[in-house]
Parts: C-alpha cells; structure tokens; sequence
C-alpha cells in the first residue's frame, strides 16, 4: 500500500508560519476614527457635564443635610477621640485577665495601658491646640470669608463624619448596570446549551481551551469573543440559535448577537454580548439634524449597529426596499433617507404616501411632486410618476450615449455630470411609501410592477433612486419581481418567514437573518443588506415631526438659494403632471377622428391647443409654417413620417399640398411605444 500521509513533513519555516497569521489591531478603532474618537470625546464631556449639573443642583439639599448631621458628626468625632485616649480597644483582654484571676498579666497590660493613655493624651493636646489656634487665626485675624469659610469647612467635615454607612451625604449621578463579565466558562457553558452533537462530542475532548482565537475583550458597549467553533459546525449554525444562545448567557435576546467572520473560514464565529438590550439604548441624535448638507452621490448616515457604531447608507446606483409589520417605524426609516436626499439641492423629489396619514409631509417643502392617501386617485398619481421616471430613463440613456468618453467613461451618471444642469442628469427620487396599496390595486399593478421593475433594473446607472416601503411583504402586494431586484433591504419586525424573505431576499431566513425574532419593542431596528459587505442589524435614526420640519425648512431655503426648487414646493405644476398631460403622441391620435386618414399639422395643432390649452396653447399663436415645424419637431423623437397631404382650406375652401401626418402612422407607433413598455 502507499501512504498517504508523509511520515516526515517537511518542517514549516519561521516566515511561512507567522505570513498566515492575522495581526490584531496596534489601536483600539474609536482611536483611529476621526468620528469614532470625537464621539468618545463627546461622550466624556456629556457624562461629566451630566454629573456637574446633577450635583450642583442637588447642592443646598447637601448643605442642609450636613448642616443636620454635624451634630450627630461631632458626637462621633468627640466618641471616638475618648475612645482612642482611653484605650478602650484593649479593655476586653484586660477584662479576660481579670476573669481568669492572672494578676501578673493584669499588671502587664495595665501598665501597657497607662503608657498608652499618656502618649495618646499627649497627642490629642497637641492637635486640638494646633487645630484651635488656627480657627483663632483664622477668626480673629484673617478676613471675614475666611470666618466663614472654616465654619462651613468645619460643619461639612463633622456632617461628613456623621453620616450613616448606608445614606451618603452625595448620591450617584449615574446608575452603572451590574453586567457580568463575559469569561469563556459563561461561553463555552452558554454553547454546550446549543444542543449541537459536535459541539458536545468536542467539550468531551477537551475542545474549550482551544475555542477561542483571541483573548475576550471589551469591545464598544459590550464584550467580544473570537471562536473557532469544531469542525462541522459554521457560524450560521449559532445564528440559528441565537435565542437559545441569550438563554445560555443569561442575557437578553437584544444583548446577544453571534456573527459570522467572512474574511476566515464559516466556523469562525464572533459573539458580542451588549451590557444593554438594544431597545434601551438611546440612539444618538441625526448628524444632520440641526446642520449640515448632504449628497447623494456619498454615503448618507442612516444609523447605528448594536455597538453604537454609525451605519452609512449609499443610494446612489442602487434602490432599496424597507418592510415591517405595521408600528415598527418603516416610515420613519424611510423619511430619514428622504430627508437627507431633501438636504441635497440637486435631487428631484417625488414623494407618495398611500396611507394617507400624513407622515411624509414636512417634504411637501420640496418635493417637486407630492400626495398622500389611501385612495385611487392618490395611487394613479404615483403611477403617474413612474410613467414619468420611465421616460425619464430613455431621455437620460440617449444623454449618456450622446456624451464623449473623456466626459463619461463608465457610461454612468456621475457627480460632475449631476451638477451640469443643461445635461438633466441631477438625483432623481422616487419614494412610495406603503406601495403594497399601488401594487395590489387591480387598476394599476399590472403597469405598476411593468414600470417599477423597469425602474430598477436601468435606473442604477441614471441617477434614478427608487425607494419602496411596504407593511405587507407578501407575493399579492410586493410583486416578486420588485423584491428580487432591488439592491439594498431593511427589514424591521415581521411575523414570519415568508415575509422576512421577501424583504431580505430567498434563504435569508435559513441563513439566520431573522427579523421574525425582534419584539414589539425593537422600533426602528432590523436587519439591513446590501449596504455594505455583510448583513448588519440596525437601529435607524429617529427624527420627529418638529425636527423634520425643521430640516425640510433648512432644505427649502438651500433650494431656493441654489434655484432648484420647482414643481410642487414651488407652487408650479409637477414634471409628472406635466408629463401627463403631455403626452403628445397620445393626445394626436385623440384628436385625429377614424375617419381622416391624413390631415394637415397645422390643424393637428389647432386641435390640440383646443384639446389642452395649458399644454399647446403657445402653439396655436405660431404661424402656419411654425405650427407645422413645431409638431414635427414633437413627432420625430417616435419615428411618424411627415409629408405632403392634400386638403381643403376652411377660409377660402380651396383645396392644396401641405404638411400633414397619417392617422395609421400615429395609431402604429402608439401602439409600439406600448409594446415596448409592457415587455421591459
């Protein structure tokens, strides 16, 4: 037989064995942030700021109550002096002396005794002399706050002196929680409750020792463990269990987070046990809350993870999708991103709100386009404004491929062409809130789904930002074709595993994203992919009623400085609106009746203006000639030939040759456009 196994490896040099290893960090992260450390730094200042003005508001109740205890403060002080004088220490062995009738000891420490008395005598003489000249000192010659300053040093001192054991003179000012440390027996015990077969074959063979790759650590507002779980069992495996595993740690369920190492191997496993359930955290304030701009081209601050770290979010070339059961804070989370694309003076806003209470309205202040409720005529309008991004994209792909490759090498929107305003190319965002009312109402979900896919899938490279909120991820209200697509999920509470998967995508739930196991107390938080490398769970920014007003007000005035208010924060009709009732290839098929094959442009346009005067009335004061250019110039863009066609003029009713459409072309190209639509 040949082995297969070299009796005699070679022996491993000194480099190749240290290459592999993973050197820890030299400094601590929150030294090597800028943010991180002035969060520290703040952090500092706030806690000590807090325990100034604690103390000194609870100050004249200190003076009082050492002022009271002074009495019972000199008592002791006057008690215990006699006591040390006397020796009173020492009377129980004396006392035992005497009991066992041993004279000769008695006279020892009796004689021990009065060599005591006289130092000690001696000694408190001296002090109280030393201790009553000064006071003299102070009374008689100094000045008069110094009187009075040795008086209260005085009556503080004796108040300190006389305060019981158990009832301080100063409380705390802040309750530090009674959290357990984390040791690796808590760990290991905490695992061995998994109910894993190899986890409990390896604790038998003396696999805890060897668990962990790191020494246990505090990390942030908790404690850190780097294991290496035994063969067999991967990260993901704990993930599943994590309820389980809080149980075994005696921590809440929102302290315990297991996660998986993705740069190692899947056993690799990272425990973080927060000293707070992440609930009772109070989330620190919005950076952009009270100032600042923002860009949607950089990433936007969205919120903070378990360890209090901040969470960035980048929309640019992506979309995202936010669902949650109702109550969960999905709106709020949405409205954090809105807001910070509202502080950015370049984006275009279309924000729908189809439930109709009202949460999104601070960005009425800005929002080129805007409705909210419940109802059909609210849902149309949304629909609206996808036909309007629809168009939008095939304007914006016919830019991007008409600019030079010096200007746009990737064939994408960037930030320079964003800020060129001939171009067109600025942010636009699309948010629905509640799209679940768009996508299951049987008028529209059909087109609906058509667009917003469409959406999706060319908007990325086109500076096309879709954002969808729904409280009801189900295959009837978020079609399957939205939620396969979309880039980024946050998934906050959600009762089971089939809409924990529509939002966070297939498998998820298997693999231990499981949004399903927050409480009704988690608002705001949940599980958020896409935005980076790994999953992460999230607590999102909270921001009320009064301070998004606030902002929206600051984003207004930055829009109107900037000129890019418009639409309806501006008071004008919307591009949406406008879009819609200028569709013009539709509008000439209306007004060219069946029963005339060709007619004239200059009469197109009469009707047209007569059709819609707000959107063709300009035309109708054109000339003859102009007239017919200017609906030539409308039709081109859908490929409607225009030529000669013979006809009768109404005022002098003498037939001629003039420039004219057929309705068969109209009505052919309509119905391409339509085609074209329905199979994107």
């Amino acid at each position: 037989m040949t082995p297969v196994d070299d009796p005699a490896p070679a022996r491993v040099s000194w480099a190749n064995s240290v290459r592999g290893e993973q050197r820890r960090e030299v400094l601590p992260a929150w030294l090597r942030s800028r943010e991180e450390l002035r969060k520290q730094v703040r952090w500092v200042l706030d806690h000590y700021k807090h325990v100034s003005a604690f103390h000194a508001v609870r100050a004249p109740v200190y003076a009082a109550t050492l002022v009271i205890r002074s009495p019972q403060g000199a008592a002791r002080l006057v008690g215990g002096a006699l006591r040390w004088v006397s020796d009173a220490d020492g009377r129980p062995v004396r006392a035992k002396a005497i009991e066992h009738g041993d004279a000769n000891e008695y006279l020892k420490l009796a004689r021990h005794r009065d060599g005591r008395i006289r130092l000690r005598v001696a000694i408190l003489t001296a002090a109280a002399a030393v201790v009553g000249m000064l006071l003299a000192l102070v009374i008689l010659a100094g000045p008069s706050w110094g009187a009075v300053l040795a008086l209260m040093g005085v009556v503080a001192g004796l108040g300190f002196f006389g305060a019981p054991a158990d009832r301080p003179v100063v409380g705390p000012a802040v309750v530090k929680p009674q959290v357990q440390k984390l040791t690796s027996h808590i760990v290991l015990r905490a695992l061995g409750a998994l109910g894993i077969a190899e986890i409990n074959k390896a604790v038998a063979k003396g696999w805890g020792p060897r668990a962990f790759v790191a020494p246990i650590t505090r990390d942030g507002p908790g404690w850190r463990a780097d294991i290496d779980l035994p063969y067999g069992v991967t990260a993901v495996d704990i993930l599943e269990r994590r309820d389980r595993l809080a149980s075994g740690l005696r921590r809440p369920m929102g302290c315990v987070w297991p996660e998986p190492v993705h740069d190692q191997h899947t056993g690799r496993l990272v425990i973080w046990v927060g000293d707070q359930d992440m609930n009772q955290v109070k989330p620190p304030a919005w950076p952009l809350a009270t100032s600042g701009s923002a860009s949607l081209f950089k990433p936007l601050p969205y919120g903070t993870d378990q360890r209090g770290r901040q969470i960035m979010v980048n929309l640019m070339y992506a979309n995202m999708l936010i669902g949650a059961m109702p109550g969960m804070g999905k709106t709020f989370a949405l409205r954090v991103l809105l807001l910070a694309a509202a502080l950015d003076v370049t984006a275009e806003l279309l924000v729908f709100e189809l439930k109709g209470t009202g949460d999104l309205s601070p960005l009425e202040k800005v929002a080129a386009d805007y409705a909210s409720g419940p109802d059909d005529e609210t849902c149309e309008r949304a629909l609206e404004s996808l036909r309007y991004v629809y168009k939008e994209l095939e304007r914006r792909a016919k830019v991007i491929a008409s600019l030079p490759k010096d200007v746009c090498p990737e064939n994408k929107v960037t930030a320079g062409l964003a800020a060129r305003k001939s171009l067109g190319l600025h942010p636009l965002v699309l948010a629905i809130d509640e799209c679940q009312e768009l996508f299951a109402n049987p008028k529209f979900k059909q087109e609906a789904e058509t667009l917003a896919v469409a959406i999706i899938k060319r908007g990325r490279a086109l500076g096309v930002i879709l954002l969808l909120a729904t409280q009801r991820p189900d295959k009837d209200s978020l079609p399957t074709g939205v939620s396969a697509n979309v880039g980024i999920r946050f998934c906050l509470k959600v009762m089971g595993q089939l809409e924990n998967d529509m939002i966070l995508g297939t498998s998820s739930y298997k693999n231990g994203l499981r949004a399903s196991t927050f409480t009704l107390d988690d608002l705001g938080i949940g599980y958020l992919v896409g935005a980076g490398r790994d999953a992460k769970v999230v607590h999102s920014y909270y921001v009320d009623n009064k301070q998004a007003d606030a902002i929206c007000e600051r984003a207004r005035a930055a829009r109107v400085t900037a000129g890019t208010l418009s639409g309806y924060a501006a008071g004008e009709a919307s591009e949406t609106e406008r879009a819609a009732a200028y569709d013009v290839l539709a509008d000439t098929l209306a007004v060219i009746p069946g029963s005339e094959a060709k007619v004239w442009n200059e009469v197109v346009v009469d009707r047209l203006a007569e059709l819609r005067p707000n959107a063709y009335g300009a035309w109708a004061d054109l000339d003859s000639k102009a007239k017919s250019a200017q609906l030539t110039s409308a039709l081109k863009p859908y490929g409607i030939p225009v030529g000669q066609v013979w006809g009768t003029d109404d005022e002098t009713g003498k037939g001629a040759n003039r420039r004219g459409i057929a309705r068969d072309d109209v009505a052919a190209a309509v119905t391409k456009r339509d085609a074209s639509r329905g199979s994107n």
